[in-house]
């Protein structure tokens, strides 16, 4: 017989473990406030006690009231609805006009380098899209071979002394004139680098090339630049392979001057600036005859493998021997000071001072800074050997004068002739084009001119002096430049031989290896004062030949943007 079924109470025992955990145990009271919901409280629900504006006409969402919504203070408005202020009426202008952005269109008059210089310093937002100048394959363009097509252009610009912003631009022109959008050319000291980016979901392709060695050959870095003007110009068609093969005759083609006048050229750049200096023929001739010497053994050492500052070293010592020696036979008719400084002006590096300080002006500072010290250290070298010689002859009794200055004979038709014979000789020795040494030699001349004109007529300071005639060549030499769509520097660099300080140091060195040090600090801080003042003239004058010139840019003027807009901070 089956039992009597019972209740629920009877099939279910109380036990803590049929309890739920939120049941509140035996002898503790519920709270008296309000019963909890069913369901929790959304994160996104109005607080208690908090009214919501109401929905009026432009509060809403931004496409009307929504079926099932409602009115009054139970809707919330759309974050992306506009303000109740709002007015399509009487809106504020928006981030991109009605009628579109203006297109950014380059003047094609314009040089290249200034095209390229001005989207270089444009944000990439803003650059305009390439407009592809050659043909590429029917895949579109090769994009490892015009990178490394790019990378050995800049590597003979930079091995050449051009500044690091020029062979950026120049990078930045072979690579639009191929077709390759979002490109980012890096220049540093010796080392070259180049990124291109397919597009914002594709990996970025990066290639780079290091400069080991430089020389001073200017005649081939006219024509890399004749090379990347016909790739950036469309009526010239340069594939590939064209390219390719006018870069490999360039490299491989001779210097069109031989080592013997090359050295002729540094005897008569020191026997020019020995007459610059009030000598005579004898001291010409001297002069001269020190520093063909002085070239010849920096040649011995650098086919020994010798680093470049002790080539700097042997090449001081013979000019300042020679000047000892005359101090010694006691020569009435010769100005040992003269032969001496006249040795120095050929191994001042002024190309790359210029090199550096235009580096450091235009904002790339890693590039000027490794110049700055390629300078100094081969400026101590010919300290080092001057001071060898000097203090060599002093210990023998040679009698030299620091106190003896240079005085300003009245004969400004031969200075002016020697000023010009110093920038023909170091026209030269840059391995000139033979079409550009008369008219760097015509620059010099004019720079001397406002020099000797300002400095010993008007007693204007000479640093003063020297700054705007270095000034006046650095404008002389971009007109020319961009007449002639090259490089600047052929117009620039042997102009200003005549304004190096060579004076200034040797009387700075003098009174050093004599002991006194204070008088030698002195005379060598003017010479580095003026050194800075040739180099920052140089690059003033170059930008206000751009200053004052159509800018190229958008229709209607666009202005060329500022390397650098931090103002320190």
């Amino acid at each position: 017989m089956v039992a009597e079924q019972g209740g629920p109470e009877d099939q279910k025992p109380q036990s803590d473990e049929a309890r739920s955990a939120f049941v509140p145990p035996a002898g503790v009271g519920r709270p008296t406030s309000a019963p909890e919901d069913d369901q929790p409280t959304s994160e996104f629900a109005i607080p208690a006690g908090l009214t919501t504006e109401p929905q009026g006409s432009g509060a809403g969402s931004a496409s009307g009231s929504a079926p099932g919504a409602g009115t009054g203070s139970d809707t919330i408005g759309s974050a992306f609805a506009p303000p109740r202020t709002y007015s399509a009426q009487h809106s504020p202008p928006a981030f991109t006009p009605a009628h579109g952005s203006p297109m950014i269109r380059l003047t094609k008059e314009a040089p290249w380098q200034d095209r390229m210089r001005t989207m270089l310093r444009m944000p990439v937002a803003e650059r305009p899209a390439p407009e592809t100048v050659q043909k590429p394959d029917e895949t579109g363009p090769a994009v490892p071979r015009v990178l490394d097509l790019t990378l050995r252009i800049g590597e003979l610009l930079l091995a050449g002394g051009e500044g690091a912003e020029d062979v950026e631009a120049a990078m930045f022109a072979v690579t639009r004139s191929y077709g390759l959008d979002r490109c980012e050319p890096t220049v540093t000291f010796t080392l070259l680098s180049i990124t291109h980016q397919p597009s914002l979901v594709d990996d970025p392709v990066t290639a780079s090339r290091t400069v080991r060695r430089r020389a001073t050959d200017y005649t081939r870095l006219a024509a890399v630049f004749r090379l990347i003007d016909d790739i950036t110009t469309e009526d010239v068609e340069v594939s590939l392979e064209d390219a390719y093969r006018r870069l490999a005759e360039i490299r491989r083609n001779r210097h069109p001057y031989s080592g013997w006048v090359l050295t002729l050229a540094a005897g008569g750049l020191a026997g020019a600036a020995s007459v610059l200096l009030g000598g005579g023929p004898l001291v010409f001739l001297v002069a001269a005859v020190g520093a063909m010497l002085g070239d010849r053994l920096a040649w011995l050492c650098a086919g020994r493998g010798l680093p470049e500052f002790y080539q700097f070293v042997a090449a001081a010592m013979p000019p300042a021997a020679l000047g000892v020696a005359l101090t010694l036979t006691h020569w009435s008719d010769v100005r040992p000071s003269a032969v001496i400084t006249g040795g120095l002006f050929a191994l001042l590096p002024g190309r790359a001072l210029v090199a550096g300080v235009q580096d450091g002006l235009t904002g790339f500072y890693i590039t000027a800074a490794a110049r700055l010290l390629e300078v100094m250290y081969l400026f101590i070298g010919i300290v080092v050997g001057v001071l060898l010689v000097l203090y060599l002859g002093l210990q023998l009794g040679a009698e030299l004068n620091p106190e003896a200055r240079f005085i300003a004979h009245d004969r400004p038709v031969v200075q002016i002739l020697a000023s010009m014979a110093l920038c023909f000789a170091f026209a030269i020795l840059l391995q000139q084009d033979r079409s550009t040494v008369l008219v760097v030699t015509l620059n010099g001349g004019v720079a001397w001119v406002i020099y000797g004109a300002m400095a010993r007529t008007g007693n204007i300071s000479a640093v003063a002096a020297t700054a705007t005639a270095a000034g006046l060549v650095g404008l002389f030499g971009q007109l020319l430049s961009r007449y002639r769509y090259t490089s600047s520097l052929p117009f620039i660099t042997a102009a200003i031989g005549p304004l190096l300080p060579g004076s200034a140091t040797y009387f700075g060195l003098l009174a050093v290896a004599q002991g006194r040090v204070n008088a030698g600090l002195a005379s060598l801080s003017t010479a580095v004062a003026t050194a800075l003042a040739i180099a920052i003239g140089v690059n003033l004058g170059s930008e206000i030949s751009r200053l004052f010139m159509r800018v190229p840019g958008a229709v209607g003027g666009a202005n060329r943007r500022a390397a650098k807009r931090t103002r320190g901070f």
